[in-house]
């Protein structure tokens, strides 16, 4: 048997490079997309050293695609969007025409055609969700005016980018068959609308009936493999049906799958049950990228690159800038937006794919994408970096108050309880120390759930709960209890080992679900760790009349 094939090779050979790559990103405090992409290039055809099979990554990234924009769809929040709808959607829409046309005219500088700039101009206009959500996570920007904007932003972007994937296809086929009366224009652009209306009505129909049902069924089937294989075959199912049937693009159905999940009480647990898979075949899809672009475009083309460059970072954000002014905002809501919008990815590489795939842009534009997407990561947290300093020197008075509100928090917060995760078992947690009149503050990395738990009257702290800052935010120094209620236990072992070195007094209670879980949280300073496997057959065996299981 052959140890070694094309498809094993190209999956291998992504990950540990992937791996690699995005450890140094980390250890570097750069955004993990660069290490990925750049992954790609070291194992692409343009690079010396082994070569991964293009075409079987390509296959991949399909994948990828697919679990992203279900990913896409399963976060999608129609209420952030319509809290902030007056700006963010003639807003984004605006930013997205400005930068276009700024792709567009210098497209037309490279002697390219206008359906080459149109596309190669969408490519820059749409911001990554990964890197805009880290941004805004590293300066507490999340639940501000300023955050919620920005993300409202960010979602009529990706919605808009939905519909340019599903209008590509048509655009090349116009452009193919030579014909572009206005006949011809209107037969096809309807041809393809009926298709998208007919499966927009199935999934509404149908599938907002039998999808919720199949994975009810499933949930309630008792097996948890069952249940993460129903999510699976719902996002690739729909997918792929969706192509199959009305020609319409993986994208879209997989974004309708996991829209029409996100509605579900279930969508949560589904999540959860599917993020490792989809970070997989996400590393895979920014790596197949990565293998795309050509190095030598730095050399050979500089001059192009910088103006593309200079698109993302100044041209769309200084657009997006004078909109929020314009919409009477203050200058701190209007540099932290067009901040956070100063930089492009999943969206572009995804349209930029397509757009080559179908003719529509050449590689050399691709290769523009691609370094431009780079660089842009790269230096996105400067320019975050600088915005904040201007709202710091800009807002001195708003500054003292919230100083002084800080103060009474901490006031309150002597001796006071912290919560890691305000999941099922964290909710519990909260609940029975509401009851008993604690002092308590919850930290929660998701943002819906942070949001919900505000709404019960929890004090949150939104953030990475292995940052210090948002230790420290949550009043570790203060505190005389710490919980951690995530359910991986070796990750919560290292926050533990953190929260000791901040505060050595603290009392650390954590749960586990194996005994090397449970000895490696005891070895990283946990006082308590509870297992709940052990607690359920202890609890069985009181119930039969027996002993004691063994303590934890």
């Amino acid at each position: 048997m052959p140890h070694h094939t094309p498809l094993i090779g190209t999956i291998v050979a992504g990950l540990v490079v992937a791996f690699m790559m995005g450890a140094l990103a980390h250890r570097l405090k750069i955004s993990p997309l660069v290490g990925y992409l750049l992954a790609g290039v070291l194992i692409g055809p343009f690079t010396p050293g082994f070569v991964a099979d293009s075409a079987l990554a390509n296959e991949l990234a399909e994948l990828g695609v697919i679990l992203l924009m279900f990913g896409v769809g399963l976060h999608f929040s129609l209420r952030d969007l319509l809290a902030v709808k007056n700006i963010a959607v003639p807003g984004a829409i605006v930013q997205i025409a400005a930068a276009t046309l700024l792709g567009t005219l210098l497209s037309w500088n490279l002697g390219w055609s206008i359906v080459t700039g149109l596309v190669f101009g969408l490519s820059l206009s749409v911001a990554s969700t990964v890197v805009l959500l880290r941004g805004l996570q590293d300066h507490k920007l999340v639940e501000t005016e300023q955050g919620r904007i920005a993300i409202g932003w960010l979602i009529v972007e990706d919605l808009v980018m939905v519909i340019v994937i599903v209008l590509l296809p048509v655009l090349a086929s116009i452009g193919q068959s030579g014909e572009v009366t206005g006949t011809a224009v209107a037969y096809t652009l309807g041809q393809a609308g009926l298709k998208v209306v007919g499966f927009v009505l199935v999934m509404l129909v149908v599938g907002k009936r039998l999808i919720p049902a199949v994975l009810h069924w499933a949930a309630h089937s008792g097996s948890r493999e069952l249940f993460r294989l129903a999510v699976l075959a719902i996002a690739l199912g729909v997918a792929f049906g969706s192509a199959f049937i009305f020609d319409v693009s993986f994208a879209l159905g997989a974004f309708f799958a996991g829209m029409i999940l996100g509605e579900t009480p279930l969508s949560k647990r589904a999540a959860e049950e599917t993020l490792p898979l989809r970070d997989a075949f996400a590393v895979l899809f920014f790596v197949s990228v990565g293998m795309l672009f050509d190095p030598a475009v730095v050399v050979e083309q500089p001059l192009p690159l910088m103006a593309t460059v200079a698109i993302i970072l100044f041209g769309k954000s200084f657009a997006a800038y004078l909109i929020v002014k314009a919409f009477g905002h203050p200058n701190r809501t209007a540099l932290v937006v067009s901040a956070s919008l100063a930089q492009i990815g999943e969206f572009s590489f995804i349209l930029a794919g397509l757009g080559t795939g179908l003719g529509l842009i050449p590689q050399e534009a691709q290769d523009l994408i691609l370094g431009g997407a780079i660089i842009s990561i790269l230096a996105n947290p400067v320019l975050f970096s600088l915005a904040s300093g201007s709202i710091e020197r800009a807002g001195k008075a708003t500054a003292s108050q919230e100083e002084e509100s800080k103060e009474a928090r901490e006031a309150e917060r002597c001796e006071h309880l912290i919560l890691v995760g305000y999941g099922r078992v964290g909710k519990l947690v909260a609940a029975g120390a509401r009851k008993a009149g604690r002092a308590l503050v919850i930290i929660e990395e998701q943002r819906d759930i942070a949001h919900l738990a505000r709404l019960e009257g929890y004090q949150v702290v939104m953030g990475n709960a292995a940052s210090t800052s948002t230790l420290e935010e949550a009043g570790i120094r203060e505190a005389a209890r710490l919980v951690i209620a995530i359910p991986e236990g070796f990750e919560a072992g290292g926050l533990a080992q953190k929260a000791r070195g901040l505060n050595n007094a603290l009392e650390v209670i954590a749960r586990a679900h194996s005994d090397a879980q449970v000895a490696h949280l005891r070895e990283h300073g946990a006082n308590a760790v509870v297992m709940g496997e052990r607690e359920i057959a202890d609890r069985m065996l009181r119930l039969l009349g027996g002993t004691r299981h063994h303590p934890s």
